[in-house]
């Protein structure tokens, strides 16, 4: 059993932010259904597909990877018609989620205000870029946007004068998690009060969250902080090193640490009392990761961190992504999965990383193709018929793929 069986949601959302909220809910458990446009289905469905690298079977990593435990339905919305089959699932539905730009909702008439006429207790939540207030709420926004905008890449990367942005696109990423933060939280509420509510999640908003301290540093300060790398601004050492064969990182954040550090490394140059302290180690950051450099460099990255280890030392290797996905823990830890396609043939991507210890069931769905699950959803949630969908494929309202 999952957490979520029994929760119904209507997934309107295209890209990476919604998409990977409406993910993480279908691993969960809900019922996450699709509902895309006729004939070209969500825009990620033509991401990447014809990338003989980052597809399989006219899927793209991005739709393989997002779209795994949904299911499909495809409708015209622009219609009336189309709308009315809408209104007929919300009728249904516990949530509904969308990351349309901010007014296309009410210009769609399925915005919240709309469909809780409907529903009462429907649920809506929409991840716009700015928020759906405020002065810039009508501009457009797409993840690297919000890293600048947010101050985040101010922070990031080698130096002041080169701002970078995150490896991951934390923005989108974040924004899918704080979304589906409100949507449970949304639904808990309505079991305490029988009615729905409104989520309005903005990708700035969620970038600004995510600076936390640093932030507040700057507000006490009222000083910017700069980017340091891979270096930490009070301890030392606490940053990446040069091994014989790759990368590894160190974090010393005691001196307790530190003086396992020395027992492994052997540097009696580090050893001065000058250095004893993590105030004084600060100090002389240059000089001792030089040190350290000239030492790690000396012998490969699995040496190290097996002495590091045995020594209690937090540390740990810089990884390819081929590493990363074959690590002997990542893999007791079932993070690297294998989803079916629906036309066979497995695929291996991240797997869940909520690990519960009742509701522990992992089971993953192929992603679906355009509008499978059209009929099935439509009898089931809606109690249409067999005639009343065919008549609504012929006057090219739905579409089905059997």
């Amino acid at each position: 059993m999952k957490p979520l069986n029994g929760i119904k949601v209507i997934d309107l959302t295209h890209m990476l932010a919604g998409p990977y909220a409406g993910m993480v809910i279908a691993d969960l458990g809900a019922e996450v259904v699709k509902v895309e446009p006729l004939r070209t289905g969500e825009m990620t469905r033509g991401l990447l597909k014809s990338d003989p690298n980052y597809s399989f079977k006219d899927f793209g990593a991005y739709f393989l990877t997002l779209n795994r435990n949904k299911k499909s339905v495809s409708l015209d919305l622009k219609t009336d018609q189309g709308l009315q089959v809408f209104y007929d699932l919300v009728k249904s539905a516990d949530v509904v989620l969308n990351n349309f730009s901010a007014g296309v909702v009410k210009k769609l008439k399925i915005d919240f205000d709309s469909l809780k006429s409907i529903n009462p207790k429907i649920i809506t939540c929409s991840i716009t870029g700015f928020g759906e207030t405020g002065p810039h709420a009508s501009r457009p926004a797409y993840d690297q946007i919000v890293q600048a905008y947010s101050g985040g890449m101010s922070i990031t990367g080698p130096d002041a004068n080169t701002p970078t942005r995150a490896g991951i696109p934390i923005g989108d990423l974040g924004s899918g998690l704080y979304s589906v933060i409100g949507i449970l939280s949304a639904l808990l509420s309505r079991e305490k009060t029988n009615m729905g509510q409104h989520i309005d999640i903005s990708l700035l908003d969620v970038q600004i969250s995510l600076l936390t301290y640093m932030a507040t540093m700057q507000t006490l300060s009222n000083s910017d902080p700069e980017p340091i790398g891979n270096a930490h601004f009070v301890h030392v050492p606490y940053n990446s090193f040069t091994t014989l064969d790759g990368f590894v990182v160190i974090a010393v954040i005691t001196d307790a640490f530190w003086q396992a550090l020395l027992d492994v490394v052997n540097v009696d140059s580090l050893r001065d009392a000058q250095f004893s302290k993590s105030i004084d180690r600060l100090k002389n950051q240059k000089l001792i990761e030089f040190e350290l450099n000239k030492v790690l460099s000396t012998k490969p990255s699995d040496y190290w961190i097996k002495a590091l280890n045995e020594a209690k030392v937090p540390c740990g290797p810089i990884n390819t992504f081929s590493q990363a996905l074959s690590d002997e823990q990542v893999l007791h830890r079932n993070m690297v999965v294998e989803v079916e396609h629906p036309d066979g043939g497995k695929v291996k991507m991240p797997g869940n990383p909520v690990k519960l210890s009742h509701a522990n069931e992992e089971s993953y769905s192929s992603p679906p193709h355009l509008g499978s699950h059209t009929k099935e959803i439509l009898k089931d949630w809606s109690k249409y018929s067999e005639d009343k969908i065919q008549t609504l494929i012929k006057e090219n309202i739905i579409q089905s793929v059997d």
